[in-house]
């Protein structure tokens, strides 16, 4: 069991607080908004009415006890700064916190944000990834350029060992990992594994993933 601070009860921060105390995890969540508290007092381990801007508030919680500090103000980029310095301050091992921008991210990782995640940003790119292909089942974002994909094997593809596909070198992918129709998961396949249906986990820049759809 880990224990996390969850600060600011929107759709985000109540789904996230929520669902990791629904997980069997110890979870603080601080709105200064009591009817939000109240709305989740059920649902958490604790929830407290407070305004996290000041570093004393947080003291008297006992923040800097717990594993990890989910940030989930980010509609202001002034209070998400703050509250992320007073956590970095007060020594927090872990700080994830929302953004709105770029510029929102950029500020915060200055100021010592461990991880900063776009949630409507990350969501429309799945969506839109999906719309775009009918072959893209799952997509995970690494970074603006890079991405990692679940897609069904393209149909020139089957029958092929990967030593002969030579993915890397004609698509400028990594395949990371092939789901057959059997459901199994084989994790790093060698160049001698040969492609049939089922899935494929491909890694790379997603110019070049994206290519991969008229196969």
């Amino acid at each position: 069991m880990k224990t996390f601070i969850v600060i600011g009860l929107g759709r985000f921060g109540t789904a996230v607080a929520t669902e990791l105390c629904s997980l069997g995890h110890e979870v603080l969540a601080v709105d200064t908004d009591a009817e939000k508290i109240q709305r989740v007092a059920n649902q958490v381990t604790h929830a407290v009415t407070g305004d996290a801007r000041d570093a004393t508030v947080l003291r008297a919680l006992g923040a800097r006890n717990y594993d990890c500090a989910v940030v989930a103000t980010g509609d202001d980029i002034g209070n998400s700064a703050l509250i992320t310095l007073n956590l970095k301050e007060l020594g927090l091992k872990q700080i994830i916190c929302k953004a709105q921008s770029h510029v929102h991210r950029k500020v915060l990782e200055k100021i010592g944000a461990d991880r900063v995640v776009f949630p409507e940003y990350e969501t429309g790119l799945k969506l839109a990834q999906g719309l775009s292909s009918s072959n893209i089942l799952n997509f995970i974002e690494l970074s603006e350029d890079y991405g990692i994909v679940e897609l069904n094997t393209p149909r020139s593809w089957r029958g092929k060992t990967l030593a002969e596909l030579n993915v890397r070198a004609k698509y400028h992918v990594n395949i990371i990992a092939v789901r057959g129709e059997d459901e199994e998961l084989n994790i790093a396949p060698g160049g001698d594994f040969a492609l049939a249906g089922g899935l494929v986990v491909v890694l790379g820049r997603m110019e070049y993933i994206n290519r991969l759809h008229d196969l």
